[in-house]
């Protein structure tokens, strides 16, 4: 079966500044592919031209096999989109939300079934002033399966949800693959990334910096280890630093008693670590060791791009 989206170097700028520089990938029917970066990154730049919110300055879009840059109108009859947020007249209800989106569409599903499937059946006929704010977001969802589509946009839908309604949105998007949907979805959850995701593409400053699956980036990190430590008084960075193997060293904690780093040798690094901090009569009060995830990569990946544009500035 042919690729659900195909992008060739995507390139959009405002005022002269590039906000997607580009950007190239590819995803197949079937799949949930992760579009991963930092605020700022240009994830919803991207996804704003693919559904033709946006008119790209440059490069190729094939979406459901048409060119979605010659034929929009045709391209939204066969996608479904939920942006970071989904603005509707607060009188309105969910049923009518259905109504009327449904009359946009040569295909539709009816309002009730959309109602079941998202458990919206108690609030159909209450105002969408009224709803929680995951509530709210899987109406944004019932909304983007309205017209049958064949590929769905979630654009940071988990943002700023409590950890259950998260929880049960993810539950949603993995029932979407099941169901056959092809699904792109972005975020700066990389925990969510991770467990959902078939496929990820990372971009940070405009670029796609790596792609892959979860686990086949997180074994190009070639072993690196994220360690957290928790001590009784804040340790001297730079020292932590100049031990071996440590990288990346972040705080944890507003009074500098708690940091995270990484380390390409754990046995050699809490070794010297362990002894350091015995010499400087420092208590350790949590030590943790794993190895590198996702985020881990991720962080990498943003951090040494964002320094080599340093460096060329």
């Amino acid at each position: 079966m042919p690729a659900h989206v195909i992008v060739r170097d995507l390139r959009k700028a405002y005022a002269g500044v590039e906000a997607v520089r580009g950007v190239s990938f590819t995803i197949e029917a079937g799949e949930i592919f992760g579009l991963l970066g930092p605020n700022g990154a240009g994830k919803t730049t991207t996804v704003e031209c693919l559904v033709g919110l946006r008119e790209p300055d440059a490069g190729d879009i094939e979406v459901c096999g048409l060119d979605a840059r010659l034929h929009p109108r045709e391209v939204k009859q066969k996608i479904g989109v939920a942006l970071q947020s989904t603005s509707l007249q607060d009188k309105i209800t969910p049923r009518e939300a259905l109504r009327l989106f449904g009359a946009f569409y040569r295909e539709r599903v009816a309002p009730e079934t959309l109602l079941e499937r998202f458990a919206l059946v108690e609030k159909a006929d209450a105002r969408v002033e009224t709803l929680s704010g995951g509530q709210r977001q899987r109406l944004a969802l019932a909304l983007a399966f309205v017209n049958r589509p064949q590929l769905v946009f979630l654009d940071e839908p988990t943002t700023g949800l409590d950890p259950q309604t998260r929880h049960e949105l993810h539950a949603a998007i993995l029932q979407m693959k099941r169901d056959g949907y092809t699904v792109l979805f972005t975020t700066h959850y990389l925990d969510e990334a991770e467990q959902l995701c078939d496929r990820v593409a990372i971009i940070d400053q405009g670029r796609i910096v790596a792609s892959g699956t979860p686990r086949e980036l997180i074994a190009e990190a070639h072993g690196l280890q994220s360690v957290s430590l928790v001590t009784s008084r804040p340790v001297d960075l730079a020292r932590l630093g100049a031990l071996a193997g440590v990288s990346d060293i972040v705080g944890m904690s507003t009074d500098g008693a708690g940091v995270r780093f990484h380390t390409s040798d754990a046995v050699a690094t809490l070794g010297a670590l362990t002894r350091w901090l015995a010499e400087a009569r420092v208590e350790v009060i949590e030590l943790q060791v794993r190895k590198g995830s996702l985020e881990d990569v991720f962080l990498g990946l943003t951090r040494s791009h964002e320094e080599a544009g340093g460096a060329k500035r």
